[in-house]
Protein backbone atom coordinates (compact mmCIF):
# COMPACT_ATOMS: atom_id res chain seq x y z
CA UNK A 1 0.00 0.00 0.00
CA UNK A 2 1.44 3.28 -1.14
CA UNK A 3 0.36 4.83 2.96
CA UNK A 4 1.78 1.61 4.32
CA UNK A 5 -1.11 1.26 6.86
CA UNK A 6 0.05 4.05 9.04
CA UNK A 7 -1.15 7.45 7.63
CA UNK A 8 -3.87 9.42 10.07
CA UNK A 9 -6.59 11.57 8.59
CA UNK A 10 -6.15 12.92 5.35
CA UNK A 11 -5.91 16.73 5.50
CA UNK A 12 -8.00 18.57 3.07
CA UNK A 13 -6.96 19.43 -0.18
CA UNK A 14 -5.50 23.40 -0.36
CA UNK A 15 -8.07 25.20 -2.80
CA UNK A 16 -7.19 28.59 -1.57
CA UNK A 17 -9.14 31.77 -2.20
CA UNK A 18 -10.23 33.53 -5.16
CA UNK A 19 -9.08 36.99 -6.00
CA UNK A 20 -11.77 39.37 -5.05
CA UNK A 21 -10.46 42.07 -7.67
CA UNK A 22 -11.44 39.26 -9.86
CA UNK A 23 -15.16 38.89 -8.75
CA UNK A 24 -16.56 41.32 -11.10
CA UNK A 25 -15.27 39.40 -14.60
CA UNK A 26 -16.48 36.03 -12.91
CA UNK A 27 -19.57 37.47 -12.92
CA UNK A 28 -19.93 39.06 -16.35
CA UNK A 29 -21.07 36.15 -17.97
CA UNK A 30 -24.62 34.54 -17.16
CA UNK A 31 -24.79 31.24 -19.39
CA UNK A 32 -28.38 30.96 -19.95
CA UNK A 33 -28.56 34.08 -21.64
CA UNK A 34 -26.43 32.22 -24.57
CA UNK A 35 -27.81 28.92 -24.08
CA UNK A 36 -29.59 28.72 -27.33
CA UNK A 37 -26.29 30.28 -28.88
CA UNK A 38 -24.21 27.47 -27.30
CA UNK A 39 -26.16 24.65 -27.95
CA UNK A 40 -26.66 25.54 -31.53
CA UNK A 41 -22.23 25.61 -31.82
CA UNK A 42 -22.14 21.99 -30.75
CA UNK A 43 -25.11 21.14 -32.90
CA UNK A 44 -23.53 22.33 -35.49
CA UNK A 45 -20.53 20.59 -34.84
CA UNK A 46 -21.93 17.03 -34.45
CA UNK A 47 -22.80 17.28 -37.68
CA UNK A 48 -19.10 17.55 -38.97
CA UNK A 49 -18.26 13.80 -39.58
CA UNK A 50 -14.91 13.73 -38.21
CA UNK A 51 -14.99 10.27 -37.56
CA UNK A 52 -11.62 8.46 -37.07
CA UNK A 53 -11.17 6.94 -39.02
CA UNK A 54 -10.49 8.07 -41.40
CA UNK A 55 -10.77 11.49 -39.09
CA UNK A 56 -11.00 14.31 -41.83
CA UNK A 57 -10.85 16.61 -38.77
CA UNK A 58 -9.40 19.51 -41.12
CA UNK A 59 -13.39 20.01 -41.96
CA UNK A 60 -14.18 20.30 -38.03
CA UNK A 61 -11.16 22.74 -37.78
CA UNK A 62 -12.70 25.14 -40.71
CA UNK A 63 -15.57 25.19 -38.92
CA UNK A 64 -14.20 26.19 -35.87
CA UNK A 65 -11.99 28.91 -37.51
CA UNK A 66 -14.77 30.40 -39.16
CA UNK A 67 -16.50 31.19 -36.38
CA UNK A 68 -13.05 32.43 -34.64
CA UNK A 69 -13.14 34.50 -37.66
CA UNK A 70 -16.57 35.79 -37.14
CA UNK A 71 -15.54 37.35 -33.89
CA UNK A 72 -12.21 38.63 -34.82
CA UNK A 73 -10.12 35.98 -33.66
CA UNK A 74 -7.32 34.73 -35.73
CA UNK A 75 -6.36 30.98 -35.85
CA UNK A 76 -4.85 29.11 -38.36
CA UNK A 77 -4.76 25.14 -38.96
CA UNK A 78 -2.14 22.95 -39.48
CA UNK A 79 -1.71 19.65 -40.77
CA UNK A 80 0.20 16.44 -40.21
CA UNK A 81 -1.61 14.37 -43.43
CA UNK A 82 -3.84 15.88 -45.74
CA UNK A 83 -7.05 16.49 -44.12
CA UNK A 84 -6.00 15.60 -41.03
CA UNK A 85 -5.51 19.51 -39.25
CA UNK A 86 -5.10 20.61 -36.09
CA UNK A 87 -6.44 24.48 -34.72
CA UNK A 88 -4.26 26.86 -32.94
CA UNK A 89 -6.00 30.23 -31.96
CA UNK A 90 -4.86 32.47 -29.41
CA UNK A 91 -5.98 35.33 -27.40
CA UNK A 92 -2.82 38.04 -26.20
CA UNK A 93 -1.87 39.32 -22.65
CA UNK A 94 -3.12 42.74 -22.06
CA UNK A 95 -0.08 44.98 -23.46
CA UNK A 96 -0.90 46.55 -19.99
CA UNK A 97 -1.12 43.88 -17.76
CA UNK A 98 1.43 40.92 -19.06
CA UNK A 99 3.72 41.90 -16.45
CA UNK A 100 3.03 39.09 -14.54
CA UNK A 101 5.58 36.56 -16.69
CA UNK A 102 2.94 33.32 -16.90
CA UNK A 103 3.61 31.41 -19.86
CA UNK A 104 0.20 30.76 -21.93
CA UNK A 105 -2.79 28.61 -20.27
CA UNK A 106 -3.83 26.00 -22.82
CA UNK A 107 -7.33 24.74 -23.52
CA UNK A 108 -6.72 21.64 -25.29
CA UNK A 109 -10.14 19.07 -27.35
CA UNK A 110 -9.44 16.73 -30.02
CA UNK A 111 -11.97 17.38 -33.11
CA UNK A 112 -12.04 13.78 -33.96
CA UNK A 113 -14.37 10.85 -32.81
CA UNK A 114 -14.31 7.40 -32.53
CA UNK A 115 -16.54 5.43 -35.41
CA UNK A 116 -20.74 4.49 -34.75
CA UNK A 117 -22.71 1.58 -35.40
CA UNK A 118 -25.27 3.79 -36.71
CA UNK A 119 -28.21 0.67 -37.21
CA UNK A 120 -27.38 0.73 -33.07
CA UNK A 121 -28.67 4.88 -32.83
CA UNK A 122 -32.32 5.63 -33.21
CA UNK A 123 -33.87 7.21 -36.45
CA UNK A 124 -33.89 10.16 -35.63
CA UNK A 125 -31.10 11.01 -33.54
CA UNK A 126 -28.39 9.24 -35.13
CA UNK A 127 -24.11 10.08 -34.33
CA UNK A 128 -24.39 12.63 -36.83
CA UNK A 129 -27.85 14.53 -36.19
CA UNK A 130 -26.97 17.21 -33.67
CA UNK A 131 -30.85 16.97 -32.76
CA UNK A 132 -31.88 18.27 -29.31
CA UNK A 133 -34.73 15.64 -27.86
CA UNK A 134 -35.43 14.80 -24.40
CA UNK A 135 -33.55 17.64 -22.99
CA UNK A 136 -30.34 16.15 -24.71
CA UNK A 137 -28.25 17.12 -27.39
CA UNK A 138 -27.19 13.77 -29.58
CA UNK A 139 -24.13 12.68 -31.64
CA UNK A 140 -21.02 11.66 -31.57
CA UNK A 141 -18.54 13.69 -29.55
CA UNK A 142 -21.02 15.24 -27.45
CA UNK A 143 -19.17 14.19 -24.44
CA UNK A 144 -15.85 12.64 -25.88
CA UNK A 145 -15.06 15.59 -26.56
CA UNK A 146 -17.03 18.13 -28.89
CA UNK A 147 -18.66 19.13 -25.87
CA UNK A 148 -15.85 20.66 -24.24
CA UNK A 149 -14.03 21.90 -27.52
CA UNK A 150 -17.84 24.11 -27.55
CA UNK A 151 -17.05 24.90 -23.82
CA UNK A 152 -13.44 25.92 -24.46
CA UNK A 153 -14.45 27.87 -27.79
CA UNK A 154 -17.20 29.90 -26.47
CA UNK A 155 -15.07 30.92 -23.28
CA UNK A 156 -12.10 32.36 -26.21
CA UNK A 157 -15.53 33.89 -27.66
CA UNK A 158 -16.76 35.50 -24.58
CA UNK A 159 -13.33 36.61 -23.38
CA UNK A 160 -12.72 38.49 -26.76
CA UNK A 161 -16.43 40.37 -26.53
CA UNK A 162 -16.21 41.39 -23.30
CA UNK A 163 -11.88 42.40 -24.00
CA UNK A 164 -11.57 40.65 -21.24
CA UNK A 165 -8.12 41.71 -19.90
CA UNK A 166 -5.53 39.35 -19.65
CA UNK A 167 -2.42 38.37 -17.02
CA UNK A 168 -1.40 35.68 -20.04
CA UNK A 169 -2.04 34.29 -22.85
CA UNK A 170 -4.79 31.79 -23.78
CA UNK A 171 -4.34 29.16 -26.46
CA UNK A 172 -7.14 27.43 -27.89
CA UNK A 173 -6.07 24.02 -29.43
CA UNK A 174 -7.81 21.69 -31.03
CA UNK A 175 -6.12 18.69 -32.44
CA UNK A 176 -6.58 15.74 -34.93
CA UNK A 177 -6.28 11.81 -34.13
CA UNK A 178 -6.42 11.96 -30.68
CA UNK A 179 -8.78 8.80 -30.91
CA UNK A 180 -6.12 6.26 -32.76
CA UNK A 181 -2.68 7.35 -32.96
CA UNK A 182 -2.28 10.62 -31.25
CA UNK A 183 -0.83 12.07 -34.18
CA UNK A 184 -2.24 15.56 -34.44
CA UNK A 185 -0.79 15.72 -31.09
CA UNK A 186 2.74 14.70 -31.72
CA UNK A 187 2.82 16.40 -34.62
CA UNK A 188 2.19 19.72 -32.42
CA UNK A 189 4.78 18.72 -30.17
CA UNK A 190 7.23 18.32 -32.61
CA UNK A 191 7.10 21.07 -35.10
CA UNK A 192 4.92 23.67 -32.85
CA UNK A 193 5.85 23.61 -29.40
CA UNK A 194 8.35 26.42 -29.46
CA UNK A 195 5.44 28.78 -30.37
CA UNK A 196 2.46 27.37 -28.56
CA UNK A 197 4.90 26.83 -25.06
CA UNK A 198 1.69 26.72 -22.43
CA UNK A 199 3.20 26.16 -18.94
CA UNK A 200 -0.66 24.55 -17.80
CA UNK A 201 -2.97 22.98 -19.85
CA UNK A 202 -6.53 21.49 -19.73
CA UNK A 203 -7.79 18.54 -21.34
CA UNK A 204 -9.89 15.45 -20.73
CA UNK A 205 -9.69 13.25 -18.30
CA UNK A 206 -12.36 14.13 -15.65
CA UNK A 207 -15.76 14.59 -15.72
CA UNK A 208 -18.89 14.39 -12.53
CA UNK A 209 -20.57 11.22 -12.18
CA UNK A 210 -23.08 11.16 -10.39
CA UNK A 211 -23.60 8.62 -7.45
CA UNK A 212 -19.83 7.22 -7.70
CA UNK A 213 -18.68 7.39 -4.70
CA UNK A 214 -21.78 7.78 -2.75
CA UNK A 215 -25.58 8.07 -2.95
CA UNK A 216 -26.73 11.15 -4.08
CA UNK A 217 -23.27 12.31 -4.51
CA UNK A 218 -22.15 13.63 -7.69
CA UNK A 219 -18.07 13.28 -7.69
CA UNK A 220 -15.91 15.75 -10.13
CA UNK A 221 -13.02 13.51 -10.82
CA UNK A 222 -10.15 15.92 -11.94
CA UNK A 223 -7.59 14.24 -13.68
CA UNK A 224 -3.66 14.80 -12.28
CA UNK A 225 -2.18 11.56 -13.54
CA UNK A 226 -2.85 9.28 -16.29
CA UNK A 227 -0.93 5.48 -16.50
CA UNK A 228 1.56 4.58 -18.05
CA UNK A 229 1.21 2.15 -21.32
CA UNK A 230 2.83 -0.88 -22.86
CA UNK A 231 1.07 -2.49 -26.27
CA UNK A 232 2.60 -5.74 -27.08
CA UNK A 233 2.34 -8.47 -29.03
CA UNK A 234 3.15 -12.03 -28.41
CA UNK A 235 4.32 -14.43 -30.87
CA UNK A 236 4.42 -17.61 -30.58
CA UNK A 237 6.32 -20.52 -32.28
CA UNK A 238 6.09 -24.28 -33.33
CA UNK A 239 6.12 -26.47 -35.72
CA UNK A 240 3.41 -26.85 -38.28
CA UNK A 241 1.04 -29.38 -38.96
CA UNK A 242 -2.56 -31.72 -39.67
CA UNK A 243 -5.19 -30.67 -36.76
CA UNK A 244 -5.75 -33.98 -36.11
CA UNK A 245 -2.51 -35.40 -34.70
CA UNK A 246 -2.10 -33.32 -30.67
CA UNK A 247 1.78 -32.53 -30.94
CA UNK A 248 3.05 -30.57 -27.97
CA UNK A 249 4.82 -27.83 -27.99
CA UNK A 250 2.94 -26.39 -31.04
CA UNK A 251 2.73 -22.56 -31.54
CA UNK A 252 -1.01 -22.48 -30.37
CA UNK A 253 -0.36 -24.31 -27.60
CA UNK A 254 2.72 -22.74 -26.56
CA UNK A 255 0.76 -19.26 -26.67
CA UNK A 256 -2.23 -19.99 -24.55
CA UNK A 257 0.65 -21.03 -21.98
CA UNK A 258 1.81 -17.89 -21.79
CA UNK A 259 -1.39 -15.91 -21.57
CA UNK A 260 -1.76 -18.23 -18.69
CA UNK A 261 0.98 -16.85 -17.29
CA UNK A 262 0.18 -13.35 -17.79
CA UNK A 263 -3.01 -13.61 -16.47
CA UNK A 264 -2.03 -15.45 -13.64
CA UNK A 265 0.28 -12.44 -12.56
CA UNK A 266 -0.69 -11.35 -9.36
CA UNK A 267 0.36 -7.06 -9.56
CA UNK A 268 0.50 -5.94 -6.16
CA UNK A 269 -1.95 -2.82 -5.07
CA UNK A 270 -1.00 0.40 -4.71
CA UNK A 271 -3.67 3.44 -4.25
CA UNK A 272 -2.36 6.79 -5.57
CA UNK A 273 -2.26 9.91 -3.52
CA UNK A 274 -4.91 11.30 -5.45
CA UNK A 275 -7.24 8.42 -4.72
CA UNK A 276 -6.72 8.80 -0.81
CA UNK A 277 -7.40 12.63 -1.35
CA UNK A 278 -10.30 11.85 -2.69
CA UNK A 279 -11.93 9.77 -0.78
CA UNK A 280 -11.40 12.36 1.70
CA UNK A 281 -13.25 14.85 0.03
CA UNK A 282 -15.77 12.51 -0.41
CA UNK A 283 -15.83 11.24 3.31
CA UNK A 284 -15.84 14.84 4.71
CA UNK A 285 -19.60 15.55 2.48
CA UNK A 286 -20.70 11.87 3.19
CA UNK A 287 -20.00 11.63 7.14
CA UNK A 288 -20.93 8.94 9.51
CA UNK A 289 -18.69 5.99 9.82
CA UNK A 290 -18.30 5.49 5.89
CA UNK A 291 -17.45 9.20 6.05
CA UNK A 292 -14.54 8.50 9.26
CA UNK A 293 -13.08 5.74 6.91
CA UNK A 294 -12.80 7.34 3.62
CA UNK A 295 -11.41 10.39 5.63
CA UNK A 296 -8.32 7.80 6.81
CA UNK A 297 -5.78 6.36 4.30
CA UNK A 298 -5.10 3.47 6.89
CA UNK A 299 -8.49 1.54 7.07
CA UNK A 300 -9.35 2.54 3.64
CA UNK A 301 -5.96 0.03 3.02
CA UNK A 302 -7.35 -2.00 5.79
CA UNK A 303 -11.57 -2.35 5.00
CA UNK A 304 -11.76 -1.21 1.18
CA UNK A 305 -8.89 -2.41 -0.99
CA UNK A 306 -11.08 -5.76 -1.15
CA UNK A 307 -14.21 -3.75 -2.84
CA UNK A 308 -11.59 -1.50 -5.00
CA UNK A 309 -10.65 -4.50 -6.47
CA UNK A 310 -14.26 -6.16 -7.13
CA UNK A 311 -14.89 -3.29 -9.33
CA UNK A 312 -13.33 -3.08 -12.46
CA UNK A 313 -12.74 0.77 -13.13
CA UNK A 314 -11.39 1.11 -9.28
CA UNK A 315 -9.24 -1.74 -10.01
CA UNK A 316 -7.90 -0.80 -12.82
CA UNK A 317 -6.53 2.63 -10.90
CA UNK A 318 -4.69 0.71 -7.79
CA UNK A 319 -3.11 -1.85 -10.55
CA UNK A 320 -1.08 -2.97 -13.10
CA UNK A 321 -2.90 -4.37 -15.57
CA UNK A 322 -2.86 -6.51 -19.33
CA UNK A 323 -5.81 -7.26 -21.26
CA UNK A 324 -5.90 -9.32 -24.11
CA UNK A 325 -7.16 -7.72 -26.98
CA UNK A 326 -7.13 -9.71 -30.21
CA UNK A 327 -5.67 -12.86 -31.92
CA UNK A 328 -4.08 -13.64 -34.93
CA UNK A 329 -2.27 -16.61 -37.33
CA UNK A 330 -4.95 -19.04 -37.89
CA UNK A 331 -5.13 -20.87 -41.49
CA UNK A 332 -7.82 -23.45 -42.06
CA UNK A 333 -9.55 -25.23 -39.25
CA UNK A 334 -7.74 -28.56 -39.78
CA UNK A 335 -4.17 -26.83 -39.77
CA UNK A 336 -1.87 -26.07 -36.75
CA UNK A 337 0.28 -22.49 -38.02
CA UNK A 338 4.25 -22.45 -37.49
CA UNK A 339 2.92 -18.71 -35.74
CA UNK A 340 -0.03 -17.46 -33.84
CA UNK A 341 0.02 -14.04 -32.01
CA UNK A 342 -2.12 -12.17 -28.79
CA UNK A 343 -2.16 -8.61 -28.92
CA UNK A 344 -2.15 -7.36 -24.87
CA UNK A 345 -2.90 -3.87 -23.82
CA UNK A 346 -0.88 -3.24 -20.69
CA UNK A 347 -1.83 -0.43 -18.40
CA UNK A 348 1.19 0.43 -15.73
CA UNK A 349 1.16 2.73 -12.33
CA UNK A 350 2.99 5.86 -12.12
CA UNK A 351 6.65 4.70 -10.56
CA UNK A 352 6.34 1.23 -12.95
CA UNK A 353 8.84 1.72 -15.80
CA UNK A 354 7.40 0.15 -19.56
CA UNK A 355 10.81 -2.25 -20.23
CA UNK A 356 10.53 -3.46 -16.50
CA UNK A 357 7.41 -4.56 -16.18
CA UNK A 358 8.23 -6.32 -19.87
CA UNK A 359 11.18 -7.87 -18.08
CA UNK A 360 8.83 -9.11 -16.00
CA UNK A 361 6.36 -10.70 -17.82
CA UNK A 362 9.32 -12.14 -20.05
CA UNK A 363 10.50 -13.94 -17.08
CA UNK A 364 6.97 -15.03 -15.91
CA UNK A 365 6.16 -16.63 -19.02
CA UNK A 366 9.76 -18.20 -19.74
CA UNK A 367 9.38 -19.59 -23.09
CA UNK A 368 11.95 -18.67 -25.66
CA UNK A 369 9.62 -19.71 -28.71
CA UNK A 370 7.33 -16.48 -27.43
CA UNK A 371 8.76 -13.75 -28.66
CA UNK A 372 7.85 -10.07 -27.90
CA UNK A 373 7.35 -6.43 -29.75
CA UNK A 374 5.99 -3.53 -28.24
CA UNK A 375 3.69 -1.46 -30.24
CA UNK A 376 3.67 1.34 -28.00
CA UNK A 377 5.08 2.26 -24.88
CA UNK A 378 4.50 5.41 -22.43
CA UNK A 379 5.56 5.84 -18.81
CA UNK A 380 2.73 7.05 -16.40
CA UNK A 381 2.68 10.81 -16.34
CA UNK A 382 1.93 13.00 -13.36
CA UNK A 383 0.80 17.37 -12.35
CA UNK A 384 1.28 18.41 -9.30
CA UNK A 385 -1.87 18.92 -6.95
CA UNK A 386 -0.07 21.53 -5.15
CA UNK A 387 -0.90 24.00 -8.16
CA UNK A 388 -2.56 27.38 -8.53
CA UNK A 389 -4.59 26.41 -11.50
CA UNK A 390 -5.64 22.71 -9.24
CA UNK A 391 -6.98 24.49 -6.67
CA UNK A 392 -8.70 27.02 -8.76
CA UNK A 393 -10.56 23.70 -10.45
CA UNK A 394 -11.20 22.15 -7.05
CA UNK A 395 -12.70 25.73 -5.78
CA UNK A 396 -15.15 25.98 -9.03
CA UNK A 397 -16.30 22.21 -9.52
CA UNK A 398 -18.34 22.54 -6.83
CA UNK A 399 -20.77 25.23 -9.23
CA UNK A 400 -21.87 22.47 -11.46
CA UNK A 401 -25.30 21.50 -9.05
CA UNK A 402 -25.78 20.40 -5.23
CA UNK A 403 -23.39 17.77 -3.55
CA UNK A 404 -21.03 18.20 -6.00
CA UNK A 405 -17.99 16.70 -4.23
CA UNK A 406 -14.59 17.65 -6.33
CA UNK A 407 -11.18 15.18 -6.21
CA UNK A 408 -7.86 14.39 -8.14
CA UNK A 409 -7.86 10.98 -9.48
CA UNK A 410 -5.28 8.89 -11.81
CA UNK A 411 -7.05 8.10 -14.97
CA UNK A 412 -6.62 4.78 -15.91
CA UNK A 413 -6.59 5.49 -19.66
CA UNK A 414 -4.50 7.79 -21.49
CA UNK A 415 -4.60 11.38 -23.62
CA UNK A 416 -2.85 13.77 -25.69
CA UNK A 417 -1.73 15.33 -21.47
CA UNK A 418 0.71 12.44 -22.10
CA UNK A 419 2.88 14.19 -24.64
CA UNK A 420 3.20 17.51 -23.11
CA UNK A 421 3.91 16.84 -19.35
CA UNK A 422 7.86 15.27 -19.95
CA UNK A 423 7.59 18.84 -21.43
CA UNK A 424 7.26 20.45 -18.01
CA UNK A 425 3.24 21.26 -18.77
CA UNK A 426 1.06 20.83 -15.86
CA UNK A 427 -1.91 19.19 -17.71
CA UNK A 428 -5.35 18.64 -15.77
CA UNK A 429 -8.67 16.41 -16.80
CA UNK A 430 -11.40 19.06 -16.49
CA UNK A 431 -14.37 18.62 -18.48
CA UNK A 432 -17.37 20.59 -16.32
CA UNK A 433 -20.47 18.16 -17.38
CA UNK A 434 -22.60 16.27 -14.96
CA UNK A 435 -23.88 12.90 -15.83
CA UNK A 436 -25.31 9.50 -14.51
CA UNK A 437 -23.31 6.37 -14.86
CA UNK A 438 -25.41 5.28 -17.97
CA UNK A 439 -24.97 8.41 -19.76
CA UNK A 440 -21.48 8.23 -19.45
CA UNK A 441 -21.09 4.87 -20.85
CA UNK A 442 -22.60 5.97 -24.07
CA UNK A 443 -18.88 7.77 -24.60
CA UNK A 444 -17.35 5.43 -27.17
CA UNK A 445 -20.87 3.40 -27.51
CA UNK A 446 -24.48 4.01 -28.85
CA UNK A 447 -26.97 6.83 -28.37
CA UNK A 448 -23.86 9.05 -26.76
CA UNK A 449 -25.81 13.07 -26.03
CA UNK A 450 -25.10 15.26 -23.50
CA UNK A 451 -27.80 16.72 -21.59
CA UNK A 452 -28.81 20.63 -22.46
CA UNK A 453 -28.72 22.02 -18.90
CA UNK A 454 -25.39 21.09 -17.59
CA UNK A 455 -23.89 21.59 -21.07
CA UNK A 456 -25.10 25.54 -20.48
CA UNK A 457 -23.66 24.72 -16.83
CA UNK A 458 -20.71 24.15 -17.78
CA UNK A 459 -19.82 26.72 -20.02
CA UNK A 460 -20.77 29.11 -16.43
CA UNK A 461 -18.08 26.81 -14.37
CA UNK A 462 -15.36 26.93 -17.11
CA UNK A 463 -15.74 30.61 -17.30
CA UNK A 464 -15.30 31.41 -13.56
CA UNK A 465 -12.44 28.73 -14.19
CA UNK A 466 -10.39 30.36 -16.69
CA UNK A 467 -11.12 34.23 -15.17
CA UNK A 468 -8.98 32.86 -11.93
CA UNK A 469 -6.41 31.25 -14.51
CA UNK A 470 -5.80 33.89 -16.85
CA UNK A 471 -7.61 37.53 -16.18
CA UNK A 472 -6.10 40.44 -15.28
CA UNK A 473 -7.97 42.54 -12.54
CA UNK A 474 -10.00 45.17 -13.80
CA UNK A 475 -8.42 48.62 -13.76
CA UNK A 476 -7.99 50.48 -10.82
CA UNK A 477 -11.18 52.91 -10.71
CA UNK A 478 -13.00 51.15 -13.32
CA UNK A 479 -16.51 52.87 -13.37
CA UNK A 480 -19.85 50.68 -12.29
CA UNK A 481 -20.76 51.45 -16.04
CA UNK A 482 -17.56 49.61 -17.23
CA UNK A 483 -17.95 46.68 -15.68
CA UNK A 484 -21.63 46.51 -17.13
CA UNK A 485 -20.45 47.03 -20.49
CA UNK A 486 -18.78 43.98 -20.15
CA UNK A 487 -21.48 42.02 -18.95
CA UNK A 488 -23.51 39.83 -21.37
Amino acid sequence: MACGGGCGAHAPLAIGDALPALAPLRMALEPDAHAEELIGWLQAYLRVDTQNPPGNETAGARWMAGLLEREGIASEIVEFAPGRGSLIARLPATATSATTGERPLCLLSHIDTVTSEIAKWPADSGPLSGVRKGGEIWGRGALDMKGMGILELAVMVHLKRRAVPLRREVILLAVADEEVDNLGMKHLVAQHWDRIGCSHLLNEGGIAIEDALAPGQTFFAISVAEKGLLWLKLTAHGKSGHGSTPIPGRAPDRLLDALAKVRALAPPTQIHPSLYASFAAAGRDVGGVVGFVLQRPSLVDLLAVSDLRAEPGTRAAIENTCQITGFSGMFAPNVVPSEVSAQLDCRLLPGVAPRAFLAELQRAIGDPAVHFTVIHEAAATESPMDDPLFRTLLRHAPGLGPRVVAGPVLSVGFTDSIYVRPLGVRAYGFVPLQVSRALAETMHGERERVPEATFVRGLGVLWRVIIDAAAAPPAAGASGAAAAAMAN
